[in-house]
């Protein structure tokens, strides 16, 4: 799989989430200042729901940008590896089923279709891609998710 071309997709799809980000956070940033929303008395809470809203969608913002940036200064290596790293593109199996991850700085939880495939990013700081840092072929990661043990084994390297 094309590494480069998978990189560019995430930043595609993290610059659109990045506009609409924008356009929500003009429509709560109206909404807040609107004379509308100036409280009548003082159960009337909709200016401060409003502001909450706003806060939210600038720090929503904020982060798709720092992800844009990470991603922007992301250099993976091409070919295959020896470790996994950030900025590893791994097929791991887990239950009898092969998955596709992408172990990048940051966006985790995105999902893409990528040469036929479905690709979940995932970062250091989630369970999973914390716990592949460093592995090889080969190599199980069990975690604990409600309780239970769950196995991945690491089939694949990009």
């Amino acid at each position: 799989m094309n590494k480069t071309a998978l990189q560019q997709q995430i930043i595609a799809t993290l610059e659109a989430d990045r506009e609409v980000a924008r356009t929500v956070l003009a429509a709560t940033h109206e909404a807040a200042t609107h004379a509308e929303s100036k409280a009548e008395n003082k159960y009337d809470t909709r200016g401060l729901e409003a502001a909450y809203l706003a806060d939210g969608q600038r720090r929503r913002l904020h982060e798709i940008e720092t992800a844009l940036a990470a991603y922007r200064n992301l250099h993976p290596t091409i070919g295959s590896d020896e470790y996994v790293r950030v900025g590893a593109l791994l097929c791991l199996e887990h239950d009898g089923v092969e998955r596709w991850f992408f172990l990048g700085p940051d966006a985790a939880g995105l999902k893409l279709q990528h040469e036929g495939r479905e690709i979940l990013v995932i970062s250091p700081r989630s369970p999973l891609g914390h716990g592949l840092l460093g592995r090889r072929i080969g190599d199980e990661v069990e975690l604990r998710v409600n309780g239970q043990p769950q196995c991945y084994e690491v089939l694949e390297i990009h």
